[in-house]
């Protein structure tokens, strides 16, 4: 479990964790990782209205994300709705799939059967090749949610970052190790809603897609 700072005085920050919106990798099922790539059209929409989203209920002070343009656009759509701007925080970046990134789950399947069947039945096991772990990711992710929270202590920020992220941090905060990772599965745009106080994290909503109703996606 991610070892969080206390806030101080009973401060509550309000963690509104964000899932980029959809690529054209999304839908193909592709390794995607660090590689750098833009949303489609529906992931443009889906932006926008999770940035619409978080204008009502919240007011975030600060907006993070990671350092890929797919992660970045749809932060930007959200400061713009909220009238702040994006920080790039490095902590939020993706896994390093390395030899697998760019491979449909059927390429990676033929070209490497063990390391697929393994990253599908015991996801904590497999370090990829040239690439990272889940515990690579975690740590810095983690590292990235402390620094942030001590930032902020009593306010609400935004997280916008990718699955594997999103997957790692939830893991995290609910104190269950890597192996559940497959357990939980945030759609594209969707939102995640905690509070941290006094080093505790409380969740408060999980994988929120009511704002892409009329947008579809959600992959």
């Amino acid at each position: 479990m991610c070892s969080l700072p206390g806030t101080g005085s009973g401060a509550v920050t309000v963690i509104l964790l964000v899932r980029h919106g959809q690529t054209a990798w999304n839908l193909e099922e592709r390794f995607r990782g660090q590689v750098d790539l833009p949303l489609d059209d529906v992931g443009v929409r889906q932006a926008e209205a999770v940035g619409q989203r978080l204008t009502g209920g919240w007011q975030p002070v600060a907006i993070y994300a990671s350092p890929l343009q797919r992660t970045l656009r749809t932060a930007d759509a959200i400061a713009l709705a909220c009238g702040l701007r994006t920080t790039i925080h490095p902590g939020l970046l993706d896994i390093n799939y390395g030899a697998l990134a760019g491979l449909t789950l059927k390429e990676a399947a033929k070209q490497h059967s063990g390391l697929t069947r393994a990253w599908q039945q015991a996801p904590h096991t497999v370090h990829f090749p040239d690439g990272e772990s889940l515990a690579d990711t975690r740590g810095r992710a983690e590292a990235a949610l402390s620094e942030i929270v001590t930032r902020h202590p009593g306010h609400a920020v935004v997280l916008v970052t990718h699955v594997v992220v999103c997957r790692l941090l939830l893991c995290s905060l609910l104190g269950l190790d890597n192996s559940h990772f497959w357990q939980l599965q945030p759609a594209t745009a969707s939102l995640s809603v905690f509070e941290i106080s006094e080093g505790r994290s409380t969740l408060l909503s999980v994988n929120d897609t009511c704002h892409l109703a009329s947008i579809g996606g959600g992959v």
